[in-house]
């Protein structure tokens, strides 16, 4: 699956964040592609994706909580792996 990694507004982030995790709930990509993805938009669209430490109000809106936990997940294990300097 190929999406633009960097988005232009938030609407467009909560978009294809809802599209990586619809494309995995249907087996369209696997696990560790839907991780990459969601950690390569974070990376790239930091300032898009939260606002001092929380979920901007678009991206709340626009993805759900079931998508949210997901995202949360992913982005734990990577400043849990950051923490033990294995990135």
């Amino acid at each position: 699956m190929e999406v633009k990694l960097y988005q232009r507004t938030q609407r467009d982030l909560a978009s294809t964040i809802n599209q990586i995790i619809d494309k995995y709930w249907e087996d369209g990509i696997n696990e560790s592609q839907m991780i990459e993805l969601i950690h390569q938009l974070y990376k790239t669209n930091n300032d898009k994706f939260m606002k001092n430490g929380k979920y901007t109000t678009i991206i709340l809106q626009q993805c759900g909580k079931r998508r949210l936990n997901i995202v949360t997940n992913i982005l734990s294990k990577i400043d849990s792996i950051k923490d033990n300097n294995v990135l």
